[in-house]
C-alpha cells in the first residue's frame, strides 16, 4: 500500500467525519454546528441568485464574507471562555470547524476581492501594499491561511504539542488585525465593527481569569461585562472622534441614550450579563452537586 493510499484509507475513517467525534460515535453537536457554518454561504448565494444585494452585488458579497470571517473568528474564540464558564468540555470539538469555517469565509472574501480588481496580480498587489487596511486584512487572512493548515493532527505530532500552541496563539493578534481591518474598511455605520470590538475584549477578558485560574462564576464575569461595555462605549467614541473627527462626547451621550437604540456597548453588556449567569448556574450546580447529601451528613457526624 503506498503512502498516498494509506493517508487517503485514514481520511475515510469515521473519526475524521466532521459529524463524528474522535471515537468515530456520532455528535449531535458537531452536526448542528458543522450544518449551521454553511447557513451564511447559502443566504449570500440565495441574495445572489435573487438579486437582492443590489446594483453592486460583487461588492455586497466581498462585505459579507469579510463580515462572517470576523464574526467566526470571534465565535472560535468563544469556545474556551464558554467551555470553561458553562462547564461543557465537548464543546472544544467545535473550535477546529468553526476556525477552517472562518478560514474558508476568509478565502472567499478575497477572492471575490480579487475578481473585483480584475484579477489583475499587479492591481492586487499594489493595492494591498499601498493601502493601509487592506495589508492589515491580507496578513491576518495569511495568519488564518498558516493556522488551517497546521490545524490537523498530524500537525501537532509532527510540531510538538508546545510548539504548536504558540503558534496557535497567533489568533489573538490575527482577530484584533481582523477587527481593526473590519473598523478600517467600514465608510459610514460602524455598529457591526464595534459589536466586534465588544466581544473580542470581553473574550480576552475572560481568557484572562482562566489564566489566573479565577473561576468563572457570576461575580468576575459579570464585573468584566461592566468593564467591557464602557471600554466598547470609549472605543466607539474614541475611533469617531480619529475616523470623522466627530467628538467623543457626542459619540458616548448617543451610547448612553436609549432613543436610537441599543448601541454596541449595550449589547455588549446584555451578553456578558446572560454569559455571567450562565457560569454563575453552573458553579452553583457544581458546587450542590459536590456537596454532601442529609444521610451522607448525619453519617459523617455519628462517625
Amino acid at each position: 500500500m503506498t503512502f498516498s493510499t494509506a493517508r487517503l484509507l485514514a481520511f475515510a475513517k469515521p473519526d475524521y467525519w466532521p459529524w463524528t467525534d474522535r471515537l468515530g460515535r456520532f455528535s449531535l453537536l458537531k452536526t448542528i454546528v458543522f450544518v449551521a457554518l454553511f447557513v451564511p454561504a447559502i443566504w449570500i448565494v440565495i441574495q445572489y441568485d435573487e438579486g437582492w444585494l443590489g446594483p453592486r452585488l460583487l461588492t455586497e458579497m466581498i462585505h459579507q464574507t469579510g463580515d462572517w470571517t470576523v464574526r467566526l473568528i470571534v465565535i472560535a474564540l468563544a469556545v474556551t471562555p464558554l467551555r470553561h464558564a458553562g462547564q461543557w468540555p465537548k464543546l472544544v470539538g467545535v473550535r477546529r470547524m468553526i476556525g477552517l469555517a472562518a478560514l474558508f469565509y476568509g478565502l472567499w472574501h478575497f477572492s471575490l476581492y480579487t475578481i473585483d480588481q480584475q484579477l489583475d496580480p499587479v492591481r492586487i498587489a499594489s493595492e494591498i501594499v499601498l493601502r493601509v487596511y487592506l495589508t492589515i486584512g491580507f496578513i491576518a487572512l495569511l495568519g488564518l491561511v498558516v493556522l488551517g493548515l497546521t490545524s490537523f493532527d498530524s500537525a501537532i505530532m509532527r510540531m510538538g504539542a508546545v510548539a504548536w500552541n504558540r503558534l496557535h496563539k497567533l489568533v489573538h493578534p490575527i482577530a484584533v488585525l481582523a477587527v481593526l481591518h473590519f473598523f478600517m474598511q467600514t465608510k459610514l455605520d460602524e455598529f457591526q465593527p464595534t459589536l466586534m470590538l465588544g466581544f473580542l475584549i470581553y473574550l480576552e477578558g475572560c481568557r484572562v481569569l482562566v489564566w489566573r485560574r479565577i473561576k468563572l462564576g457570576f461575580l468576575p464575569l459579570a464585573g468584566f461585562a461592566i468593564v467591557s461595555a464602557i471600554l466598547t462605549a470609549l472605543g466607539e467614541a474614541g475611533w469617531y472622534a480619529v475616523a470623522t473627527r466627530v467628538h467623543a462626547i457626542l459619540v458616548l451621550n448617543a451610547n448612553l441614550s436609549l432613543r436610537m437604540g441599543l448601541r454596541p456597548a449595550w449589547w455588549i453588556l446584555i451578553a456578558g450579563l446572560l454569559f455571567a449567569l450562565l457560569g454563575g448556574v453552573r458553579q452553583w450546580m457544581k458546587t450542590r452537586k459536590q456537596a454532601p447529601g442529609p444521610q451522607r451528613t448525619r453519617e459523617a457526624r455519628a462517625a
